[in-house]
């Protein structure tokens, strides 16, 4: 066998890996896809049912709530399925395509870049000509259009990747990385004296290797624990496999779900304001321009950051969902309008393997299986081959994330399969990708004033 050579060696499996990199694949290719009644499915994830959180859903301790939607932000930056449906079996996910590329490489901030899509960029005749992202302030229109995403003349928001503004959290969240990247173009310039193509290379490196750092450093410390991300980067990965990047459906149709059951169902975007629904007119109306102040966003109030505020956390990470997301309101209640049974329906579709089967495979102990099997079970759910999003909700309920010490805290996090299908997925994403931070310059790391997402995305905040 040809000898396989750098960080590829550490795992050679992957016979669920794609030919390309713009397919999705498995990890677990060898376990068998589980199957559960729609209609057992459809019972539990109804509204009502035995995921409605209803007004009892408590917070986490320590996950902000700015990390959901930072997670939301990654997600859109890796992977979009514009093309399978409930209504037929994905059997090969290598021959579905994914619409965005694998890594972290901020194609939604930069798209193709700034001379495939000039319309994106400055324009004016200076050093940052090409450099430096539009934003609404560029219109020269005023008022709300400052504080907001440029946008054509139908009010979309040209950016990127469409989905970044769908509600007003993710939109304002792709304004600050703009005006993140014009920040640190800013000071190139200043103490570099660079400009024009050469200033935007150096700026696209830098904003996405800071992005990429707090990902994994700050992001999955939070969602999947510590120890878990350092047991990753210090021994390899166990389970995600191959010579380059992809994702697997375990992860995009299950594991990665996890902020649905944290994302609450009021928030708060200003110090001292008032709470607003998530689907409700001042954070909901996605795709078309801001139109109120009330739905600027002060990320201090969503990220600790030096600003010390007291940040609102997000909801425990657990088998339960706000009840808004079970009767999703832009979604016809025939075309299954519940956010749970949509993640259900879809392990059918793609043939996810149980989770119990993947812990199994893991040499998780039966205690911890015991655990999620009769919470499983007392929904109405078989206690085999459980839904593999369902199956790492109630883990991570049951069991919870991993603390420095050898501790656990229930619903603060990922349990152990959960936190090991999405912190060596999104690592090895990076390790794989030789233009990212660990597949460039392992020694790497960040200014100390933007170590942390809360930093990073308040540095350029006006």
């Amino acid at each position: 066998m040809m000898e396989l050579v750098g960080l590829q060696k550490y795992c050679i499996r992957g016979q669920g890996v794609p030919s390309r990199e713009d397919r999705f694949g498995r990890m677990f290719p060898d376990i068998p896809p589980s199957y559960v009644h729609p209609a057992k499915l459809q019972a539990v994830g109804a509204a009502g049912g035995p995921m409605d959180a209803g007004t009892k859903k408590s917070r986490t301790k320590g996950v902000d709530v700015g990390q959901i939607f930072f997670g939301q932000f990654v997600d859109h930056d890796i992977t979009l399925d514009a093309s399978t449906s409930f209504q037929r079996v994905v059997d090969d996910p290598g021959e579905v395509p994914n619409v965005r590329t694998p890594t972290l490489d901020l194609d939604c901030i930069y798209g193709l870049g700034p001379e495939a899509q000039p319309y994106l960029y400055t324009d004016e005749d200076d050093d940052f000509r090409g450099a430096k992202l539009l934003t609404g302030a560029d219109s020269g229109t005023g008022g709300l259009a400052d504080s907001d995403l440029a946008r054509a003349v139908n009010g979309r928001a040209i950016i990127g990747d469409p989905r970044n503004d769908e509600n007003r959290v993710i939109s304002q969240l792709q304004l600050a990385m703009i005006r993140f990247h014009n920040h640190v173009c800013d000071d190139l310039h200043t103490h570099e004296g660079l400009s024009r193509g050469e200033l935007f290379e150096e700026a696209r490196i830098e904003t996405t290797w800071h992005y990429q750092w707090n990902v994994v450093n700050d992001f999955l410390n939070s969602i999947c624990g510590a120890p878990v991300v350092d047991d990753i980067l210090a021994c390899g990965r166990q389970y995600y496999c191959g010579g380059h990047p992809y994702i697997p459906v375990e992860f995009s149709v299950a594991a990665y779900r996890f902020g649905h059951s944290m994302i609450p169902q009021k928030i708060q975007l200003q110090k001292s304001g008032a709470q607003h629904d998530l689907f409700g007119s001042i954070l909901g109306g996605g795709f078309k321009p801001l139109a109120s102040a009330d739905a600027v966003v002060d990320f201090h109030e969503l990220f600790d950051t030096p600003a010390n505020r007291s940040v609102q956390k997000a909801d425990k990470l657990d088998a339960k969902l706000a009840p808004i997301l079970l009767a999703l309101p832009f979604i016809d209640p025939d075309d299954v309008n519940s956010l749970a049974t949509r993640n259900l329906l879809r392990g059918n579709t793609f043939l996810l393997p149980g989770g119990d089967k993947i812990a199994i495979h893991m040499g998780r102990p039966d205690s911890e299986l015991d655990k999620v099997r009769d919470k499983v079970e007392s929904f109405g759910l078989p206690r085999e081959g459980i839904p593999l999003w369902l199956y790492l909700l109630v883990e991570a309920e049951e069991i919870g994330r991993a603390e420095t010490g050898g501790n656990r805290t229930k619903g603060e996090g990922l349990g152990p399969v959960g936190a090991r299908i999405v912190a060596e997925t999104i690592i090895g994403l990076l390790e794989l990708d030789h233009e990212s931070y660990l597949g460039a310059n392992r020694n790497w790391s960040p200014r100390p004033e933007w170590d942390s997402v809360g930093k990073m995305v308040t540095a350029a905040q006006p």
